[in-house]
């Protein structure tokens, strides 16, 4: 009861306290600054309270203005023609003022209720965002393990199946002594199970460089280093090569070392050289070449294979993508590994500022994969 009244109440103390301040002034100033004043009152109701206690404190203030401004003092009667004319303007003025007042009060609570509205929806929006960006990342953590899976599934299975038929020979020989196994024999097979466990080997290192690469864990332990030292290694570590290609190796004269994680580089040159060649006909030539401009170092790995489309450039450093993957050509090898190569590569590259990218090869024929990485470190890198 008392919050609909309170307008009322509030602008008429305001304006008696307005006439107890301004009656000991009358005498001394012109009616025009005691209408003013009191025409104050009327807006601040009209702003605060409305257009109804805004009206009410009109009438008041006009009644008041006669009654206690306009001579004769204390009655209602006006003598002066002019006081007529001064007292018609200041209820139209008072009227007007106070209707215009509450007019922008109610378009700002409308504009602040549309303010609360909207804000209300952008929350909903956002809440329905954020559960449809869950429910995606839900369904693409699930595609990736399928993808996982089926890579995995399918890679372990052909090494673990050589080792399994290599030592159920093994084991039939040293059980049965009609089945005759030679000394090359035996020897074969346990080479076999030998390159097998390598191979499972590596899966699990891409597998484990996969994982630190995504949670951020791989941080260079960075050192002076020389680029020829790295290739060596890189070539030592890709072994013989059994599709006869031919690796040429051209570097820069006097080239500086470079201050970078010695053993990932050459892991990211490896896995270059191991695509060059599964990927190359055989007996094709590979070139690497090594060059700087006194900032970077760059490495290019060139092959004479068959390419990879320009749709498919980026896609390649997608973790489980296998080149084979892209279709519509019966030139493409089978797919083989678990397409994290490229993914590994381009976050070790990554891992120390540097960038890796694809490009034709020699007069359009072949890959050539470059990247860059500074010379000097990291640190300097990021000053």
């Amino acid at each position: 009861m008392f919050e609909k009244f309170k307008g009322y109440l509030a602008g008429t103390i305001a304006l008696a306290l307005a006439i107890l301040v301004l009656l000991p002034l009358r005498d001394h100033v012109n009616t025009t600054t005691i209408a003013m004043s009191l025409l104050i009152v009327v807006l601040l109701t009209a702003t605060t309270f409305g257009s109804s206690p805004a009206f009410v404190i009109s009438i008041l203030s006009i009644v008041s203005f006669n009654f206690f401004f306009l001579p004769p003092y204390h009655t209602f009667v006006i003598e002066d023609p002019q006081n007529w004319v001064a007292l018609s303007a200041f209820l139209l003025t008072s009227l007007i003022a106070g209707s215009l007042s509450a007019r922008e009060k109610r378009r700002a609570l409308e504009a602040e209720s549309r303010k609360k509205e909207a804000e209300h929806l952008y929350a909903e929006l956002q809440t329905a965002f954020e559960k449809a960006s869950q429910a995606e990342a839900f369904k693409q953590s699930e595609r990736l393990k399928s993808a996982l899976l089926d890579a995995v599934t399918h890679d372990l299975r052909t090494p673990l199946t050589s080792m399994k038929a290599a030592v159920t020979t093994l084991v039939a020989g040293s059980k049965d002594s009609s089945f005759t196994l030679d000394e090359e024999g035996r020897q074969e097979l346990l080479e076999v199970i030998d390159t097998e466990i390598d191979r499972l080997n590596k899966i699990f290192e891409s597998l484990l460089g996969m994982a630190r690469i995504e949670a951020g864990t791989m941080e260079p332990r960075q050192q002076w280093s020389s680029m020829e030292e790295i290739i060596s290694n890189a070539l030592a570590r890709a072994g013989e090569n059994p599709r006869s290609n031919r690796i040429h190796v051209a570097m820069e004269e006097n080239l500086p070392p470079v201050r970078v994680d010695e053993k990932l580089i050459a892991e990211v040159v490896h896995i270059l050289i191991d695509n060059a060649t599964k990927f190359s006909p055989s007996g094709k030539d590979i070139h690497i070449s090594i060059a700087s401009n006194g900032v970077d170092v760059k490495v290019t790995v060139e092959d004479q294979g068959i390419g990879i489309p320009l749709s498919a450039r980026e896609k390649v450093f997608e973790k489980f993508f296998r080149f084979a993957d892209t279709g519509g050509s019966t030139r493409q090898p089978p797919a083989t590994g678990l397409g994290m190569g490229l993914a590994i590569a381009r976050g070790i590259i990554e891992a120390h500022k540097g960038r890796i990218w694809i490009e034709d090869g020699p007069r359009g024929v072949g890959t050539r994969v470059n990247f860059t990485i500074p010379m000097a470190g990291l640190e300097i890198s990021r000053a």
